[in-house]
């Protein structure tokens, strides 16, 4: 890796994780005098999607394939039959998050990777079933494409 990309790399990641840290902290943890937030309510509470902006701020991207065609490109190459990640574990696997340690993960294969887009600074990762867009530095998912590989 030339030492230029290296710099670069390095300097969107430390951005990134000064923008994603100060509003993280800001906030008293839920269990302070308001209560967990429930399942039914989370996605209507404003600091999740401060959260959601401050991710987009760091500059993550979004795929531009769909999971049907994802799921086209894996059929065709014979690329199916895939085991599950158990759900406690999936659960986990969700955009701006970091990829969790000890994930049973692999690159997307090579007979794929032609037919996927490509993003400077991203690559694509299999997980059980899903297809998975990683921002290299850091490990932070981009986008999770569901049951791709079923």
């Amino acid at each position: 890796m030339p030492a230029s990309r290296l710099i670069k790399t390095i300097v969107i990641s430390t951005l990134g994780f000064m923008l994603l840290a100060p509003p993280l902290m800001a906030k008293p943890p839920y269990d302070k005098g308001k209560g967990y937030p429930g399942k039914e309510d989370h996605e209507d509470r404003e600091d999740w999607q401060d959260l959601e902006d401050v991710i987009n701020l760091a500059g993550l991207i979004t795929a531009s394939i769909s999971v049907s065609d994802a799921r086209r490109i894996a059929v065709d190459n014979n690329f199916t039959g895939y085991k599950p990640l158990p759900p406690g574990i999936r659960k986990n696997l969700a955009r701006g998050k970091p990829l969790p340690p000890g994930i049973a993960k692999t690159k997307a294969p090579s007979g794929m990777l032609g037919q996927l887009p490509s993003y400077e600074g991203y690559e694509w990762e299999v997980a059980g079933t899903d297809l998975l867009l990683i921002l290299i530095a850091g490990h932070v998912i981009a986008d999770v494409l569901e049951n791709v590989f079923e």
